[in-house]
């Protein structure tokens, strides 16, 4: 279906989401309409309006005469969130694979095999969130995909440094390639149960990769 261009307002939330996500703008950061208007040569309403669509992303938070302050999430936070996707995710598989196509898994796979040739922070983020829409969507269930997108942008930032790191993104593709596998082949439980371990342990040591960054 054809998508209508994007408005000034998400325009302009997607240049700032970008800067937030590629750490350009690291957690603490006062983020002022004029000084964003300026840089971005829009007005001071769309960026008022994509403020407070990052700010219900989780991305911003406002203060009525600070202006907006990038969120710093804590160790503990970051846990949460990954506690969160464990038990929401599997959900979201269990619904999904029964109705799983050629066409899904393909793009899981493409995913998968372009990720291991890319080094960019960005781009490994990108493929790895391609990865999970692909198996999720099957499921029909926009409310619950859209939970777990926002969860997963919500720890983006902090993905994209240990994606980086070699030896994290050997194990999780180790870790994408049995899932695939276990989908491809029905395993209902069994594939519940290789992502479950797989959001688990990708929380802890992400955790432990900042704890070391201290």
């Amino acid at each position: 279906m054809f998508r209508a261009s994007l408005t000034s307002p998400e325009r302009v939330a997607r240049q700032i989401r970008e800067r937030i996500l590629a750490g350009r703008y690291p957690g603490g950061t006062i983020l002022r309409q004029e000084e964003l208007a300026a840089e971005l040569g829009v007005s001071r309403m769309p960026v008022r309006e994509a403020l407070r669509q990052l700010a219900a992303e989780g991305l911003l938070i406002l203060h009525p005469h600070r202006g907006a302050v990038v969120a710093e999430l804590s160790l503990a936070e970051l846990e949460e969130i990954y506690e969160m996707r464990a038990a929401l995710e599997p959900l979201a598989l269990r619904l999904a694979i029964p109705r799983l196509g050629k066409g899904q898994l393909g793009e899981a796979e493409d995913a998968l095999d372009e990720a291991e040739r890319v080094h960019d922070g960005q781009r490994l983020s990108q493929l790895n969130w391609r990865f999970h829409a692909a198996l999720y969507r099957p499921a029909e269930r926009p409310r619950l995909l859209s939970t777990i997108e926002l969860l997963h942008l919500n720890v983006d930032r902090y993905m994209r440094m240990i994606l980086t790191v070699m030896q994290h993104r050997e194990q999780s593709n180790l870790e994408h390639r049995l899932l695939l596998e276990a989908c491809r082949a029905r395993e209902v439980e069994r594939a519940s149960r290789l992502l479950q371990q797989h959001i688990l342990e990708a929380g802890q040591r992400l955790v432990q990769f900042l704890k070391e960054k201290v």
